[in-house]
């Protein structure tokens, strides 16, 4: 049931309304969400809403050969959404260039301004989740002063604090650091850091992904976890002593594992989360073992948000061969998610890969 508090747009949906952006409009971003959202059961599961304009829109479908008429109800805010129609807000006013594969500074301010929109409309508490396309950081406008999405809505949502997780049916990979160099990854990793983590991924997964008591596996940093201060003594210093503290708290917490011989050996499959330590330890074998279905969530803030676990994927935009499995999979963990958060229901079952007409 919904709270009385709930803003009036929220009121009258059976639903949960989620906001959409298209990412770079360069990219295969606005593709794969054309796509994702061809699948004829997200409408019943959602009210879904992309943040965008339908020029742009037209132009990308023209551009695919998709002459395929859509029919979208075009909006200007939430409280005009129609429940049973795919939502188009005009998140601004002068379309980008479409340069397929390209990116521009003008495709950079259109997904800019795009989550810039939805962001604000998340602040005002009328989404319930957002999904957000894949963005080319070097290109966006410098008001975005980020690292990526992550930094982005930890800043604006999560009062500085989030937790960025990588999440499939039988995987869930969270980051303690991510979009920070190597060389910088030892210092950051101090004791406050690691137990910061550690409670917003048992949180995330008893909440968001229904483990009530979640059984946490822990990397190390070295290699060989250290091998008892002979490679490194982060795993004696920091990782242990938190670990040591939070027994009580977490009972099934354990490591620090050896990231090679952890994921070489299958121990993955035994645990409800991994806690990777830096990106390209947890990213790789996550993309290696689940990237078909493979979703970015970010846990900690105040709404739901998921990304399709890729890039924009410049080069082969525009060819009409980006797999929309990832940016489906991220709708659909959000509708679980946000379903959840509110108990009204037990999450829906995840679709074929392949939709398959009501």
């Amino acid at each position: 049931m919904q709270s009385k508090d709930q803003p009036e747009v929220h009121k009258h949906a059976d639903r949960p309304i989620v906001g959409i952006t298209l990412g770079d409009t360069n990219g295969i971003g606005p593709e794969v969400v054309l796509k994702a959202l061809q699948d004829p059961r997200l409408q019943s599961m959602c009210i879904p809403v992309i943040y965008g304009s339908l020029r742009l829109l037209k132009r990308y479908k023209k551009a695919l050969g998709d002459n395929e008429e859509t029919n979208y109800h075009l909006i200007q805010s939430l409280d005009q959404i129609n429940s049973k129609k795919i939502n188009l807000l005009a998140a601004w006013d002068d379309d980008p260039e479409v340069i397929l594969g390209t990116p521009t500074q003008a495709s950079g301010w259109a997904a800019y301004m795009g989550l810039e929109r939805a962001v604000a409309d998340a602040k005002a508490g009328l989404l319930l989740a957002l999904i957000t396309a894949p963005i080319a950081k070097h290109n966006m406008p410098k008001e975005f002063a980020a690292t990526g999405h992550t930094d982005y809505l930890a800043r604006e949502l999560g009062g500085g604090k989030s937790l960025m997780i990588m999440a499939a049916d039988t995987l869930k990979v969270a980051l303690a650091t991510d979009h920070i160099a190597l060389q910088d990854v030892a210092k950051s990793l101090t004791p406050a850091l690691v137990k910061e983590k550690i409670n917003q991924f048992a949180a995330s997964l008893r909440t968001d992904f229904n483990a009530l008591q979640p059984k946490i596996a822990v990397l190390g940093l070295n290699p060989h976890a250290g091998e008892d201060g002979r490679m490194g003594k982060e795993e004696q210093t920091v990782l242990r002593p938190v670990m040591q503290e939070l027994a009580g708290q977490y009972p099934m917490l354990v490591g620090p594992f050896a990231a090679d011989g952890f994921f070489g050996q299958g121990a993955y499959k035994k645990f409800d989360g991994i806690l990777a330590l830096y990106h390209d330890q947890g990213l790789i074998p996550f993309k290696t073992l689940a990237a078909e279905e493979g979703v970015n969530f970010t846990a900690g803030l105040p709404i739901v948000r998921t990304s399709p676990a890729h890039g924009t994927a410049f080069d082969i935009a525009g060819k009409n061969i980006a797999s929309e499995s990832s940016t489906r999979a991220a709708i659909w963990c959000a509708i679980d998610v946000a379903k959840r958060r509110l108990n009204k229901v037990q999450p829906y079952p995840r679709p074929d890969k392949t939709p398959k007409p009501l």
